[in-house]
């Protein structure tokens, strides 16, 4: 049975499991929520949005509003948001735009104060958006990025798996799985510490920073180096994805800097 205070307004609607929701929260009719996720002080969740269980969705956040586009004309869409969700205060995540259209989140995310996910996102699992992240429309962000604080993505990049986008970077090209990002969409290494850290095989890992120092580390450009790296034979699954990705980029991938020394993809 659902914990409401007595404050909050919840449409007749909306469909609670055993959830708690706090002080002046208000829920909207066609909104669902799972069971063991807590709404807490004037958080605001919209009409079509579907939370599944475990989540928190902390003071003032808005959750599955209309999209911040001028082109929105009162579409019904939707934002479909897994377990183990965590919303900081006033974070912002919106539905759709167009008719039928889902924003997707997944599972085991973290979305730090005042970071924005725009309209038909589709955000995976186990992801970091610190303070301040804004996450434009359309943009795919894959499992274990990392996303730090002031960053701002263009609308329809992708962001690889185990990315790391440091702190007040502009990121307009699709991030390569597993590199780490700064400035001006500029690639800096491989995300060392990352890969260190996640369950990756060292086979792995040593194909990935071959296919790493092919694209980025030789004198060839994108085609040439992937035609090289064909020649590597049958690759690990992780190592496969990071080709398969900058294979199916529409935007173009991240350049590197420019700059004498690096940190070193050695010690993966």
């Amino acid at each position: 049975m659902a914990n409401i205070h007595p404050t909050a307004i919840v449409g007749k609607k909306a469909a609670l499991g055993e959830v708690e929701v706090g002080p002046y929260a208000i829920i909207e009719d066609g909104a669902s929520i799972g069971d063991g996720t807590k709404v807490l002080a004037h958080a605001y969740i919209a009409s079509g949005t579907t939370i599944g269980r475990d989540c928190e969705i902390h003071m003032g956040a808005v959750v599955g509003h209309t999209p911040q586009h001028l082109h929105f004309k009162g579409a019904k869409s939707f934002l479909k948001i897994g377990d183990r969700n965590v919303f900081r205060e006033y974070a912002s995540i919106h539905r759709g735009l167009e008719e039928g259209s889902t924003t997707i989140i997944g599972n085991d995310n973290f979305f730090m104060g005042f970071s924005h996910v725009a309209h038909d996102c589709r955000i995976g699992n186990n992801i970091v958006l610190c303070n301040g992240a804004l996450v434009a429309g359309h943009i795919e962000i894959e499992d274990a990025a990392f996303i730090s604080g002031n960053v701002t993505l263009h609308q329809f990049v992708r962001i690889g798996t185990l990315a790391m986008i440091g702190g007040l970077a502009r990121v307009n090209k699709d991030v390569v799985p597993y590199t780490l990002i700064e400035g001006d969409s500029e690639v800096c290494s491989l995300n060392i510490v990352g890969l260190k850290r996640s369950s990756i095989g060292e086979d792995a890992k040593a194909e990935i920073k071959k296919i790493y120092k092919l694209l980025y580390r030789s004198d060839m450009n994108v085609t040439q180096a992937l035609s090289e790296i064909s020649k590597l034979g049958g690759l690990a699954p992780e190592a496969a994805h990071m080709v398969e990705f900058i294979k199916r980029s529409e935007r173009g991938i991240c350049k590197h800097r420019k700059i004498k020394t690096e940190s070193s993809a050695e010690d993966i």
